[in-house]
């Protein structure tokens, strides 16, 4: 039996790009740094996602294309306003790009339903959460199908999306 690779372990190998499509309102709503936001506690990205930080600059520094789309509906949910205001000191600051898709703007494009990330366009990592936006799952594919699907919706949400800089909430 194949030992399936973990999400570090896909992230470390990555040689050209990491690509992350992120289609939901709300995510694991019961992580503590969501509470402690929605608390109004002062998040400090390098100090809460240390690890974070380092997997994805080490993997910029190696050249690796790190892209971040997110298609969210307007106006926005609570827990989008927690990404958009983490994301500066966490995504962007590791150096992530991203990029945001009012899903008004999303019609058209032919989307998976799941979330994912796609390795260097060869391996798929796909994100099943529960109604309530909590993880269940991961699976890992490497079908073809499905790799150009996931790909094409991500590079149509990405050729849409607003760059972080300028996207204001709604």
């Amino acid at each position: 039996m194949t030992r399936v690779p973990t999400f570090k372990e896909l992230f470390q190998g990555s040689r050209k790009s990491a690509v992350h499509l992120e289609m939901r309102d709300a995510y694991m709503k019961s992580d503590p740094a969501y509470i402690d936001w929605e608390g109004g506690a002062h998040l400090d990205p390098a100090a809460r996602w240390s690890d974070w930080l380092v997997l994805v600059s080490e993997a910029v520094g190696r050249g690796v294309d790190v892209r971040r789309a997110r298609i969210v509906s307007e106006p926005v949910s609570k827990y989008i306003r927690f990404e958009h205001e983490v994301t500066d000191g966490l995504n962007i600051a590791a150096g992530e790009q991203v990029r945001w898709l009012p899903r008004k703007r999303a019609a058209g494009i032919a989307l998976p339903a799941n979330d994912f990330w796609l390795f260097d366009g060869t391996t798929l990592l796909v994100n099943h959460f529960d109604g309530e936006g909590e993880m269940l799952a991961s699976s890992i594919s490497d079908d073809p199908q499905e790799i150009q699907l996931c790909a094409s919706a991500f590079e149509a949400a990405w050729e849409r999306g607003i760059p972080h800089a300028d996207y204001r909430l709604a």
